[in-house]
């Protein structure tokens, strides 16, 4: 199931007023994304040439002069997460040694956002590394949207700007009328998040799911703080990976007593069993946005995708032009 977000964002009807400093190009991991940013800016997707060797290298060229302009380099870092982090790399490489004057790396998906500090001795703050990686292969600022967390923004020695997919989930959810919300945390950790959600939904009523988490991707959920009974709750986090968390949310939700339970996240990650526990009908139906391309076998029928080009086509339109960023769609 897809849906047309109906925002304030309108397609470009004025030429950006340097628009033939302002290049697009798009890695190999979201093409329809990019192609939507390019239609909202009035270009087009600029030409380039992938190829892989033999032994798995990839060769990146750029086909056409872009000495003295303004990139955009659009590349999700989903599954595969390695290549697709390299494959980003690499064209940050080619555009700086075609003289760019700056190269923006436009990451819908943040990957290894969840490595964002140290909870054990001897392992690897991975999202700070990525932000490293970024940085010295030669990127001149990052537009992120709904990072894992907001201090991943100071891992960056460039300007990093961050953007958020709310602004559809929550059109969306309105254009519903659904009665009697009250939007849910799944964890202690996500509760700035819903709140932020709840009060752009006529502030409605905030509850939140305390779990022991026992490893990773396996959640304990123990109890519910705040009142869903007789209510359709609403489920909000950043990213749904296996859905264990919201499956399990979920179901503590309707034993507490809930009329009905949606879940929304900006990333649809959905690995291992995501796609059977969020089909099998304890969640009403499942929000999510383009960020990450999903295959005809990740989609099922309670599953709606909504797209985020608009924002991220106005956020590079602001950069472009030197406005403010920072204050979108919060």
């Amino acid at each position: 199931m897809s849906y047309s977000a109906t925002l304030t964002l309108q397609p470009m009807v004025q030429p950006l007023s340097d628009n033939h400093r302002l290049r697009l190009f798009s890695g190999s991991a979201n093409v329809p994304l990019a192609q939507e940013i390019a239609r909202y800016l009035g270009m087009d997707v600029g030409p380039m040439i992938r190829k892989h060797f033999a032994d798995g290298e990839l060769y990146i060229q750029i086909q056409e002069s872009i000495r003295g302009c303004d990139v955009y380099l659009i590349q999700p870092c989903c599954k595969p997460v390695n290549d697709n982090l390299m494959e980003l790399l690499i064209m940050v490489d080619a555009c700086r040694r075609a003289s760019a004057r700056q190269i923006t790396a436009v990451i819908p998906y943040y990957g290894y956002a969840r490595a964002d500090r140290k909870t054990a001795g001897r392992e690897s703050i991975a999202a700070k590394l990525m932000a490293n990686l970024i940085t010295e292969a030669g990127a001149s600022r990052v537009l992120a949207m709904d990072l894992h967390s907001a201090q991943i923004q100071g891992y960056f020695d460039i300007p990093c700007d961050h953007v958020y997919g709310t602004p559809v989930l929550i059109d969306y959810i309105n254009s519903k009328k659904l009665e009697d919300l009250v939007v849910v945390s799944p964890d202690v950790g996500g509760v700035a998040r819903a709140r932020a959600f709840a009060k752009k939904l006529n502030e409605a009523p905030l509850a939140i799911i305390d779990k022991r988490r026992q490893s990773h991707n396996v959640a304990e959920v123990m109890n519910v703080i705040g009142d869903v009974q007789g209510k359709t709750a609403v489920l909000v986090d950043d990213m749904i990976d296996t859905a264990g968390t919201i499956l399990e949310g979920a179901k503590l939700l309707k034993e507490k007593g809930a009329r009905q339970v949606y879940a929304c996240a900006t990333h649809a990650v959905f690995s291992g069993p995501a796609i059977s526990r969020l089909s099998s009908g304890i969640i009403e139906e499942v929000m999510v946005t383009n960020t990450i391309p999903l295959a005809s076998e990740q989609r099922f029928d309670q599953l709606t995708i909504l797209s985020v080009a608009n924002i991220l086509g106005e956020a590079i339109w602001r950069i472009h032009e030197d406005s403010s960023v920072s204050s979108m769609f919060r």
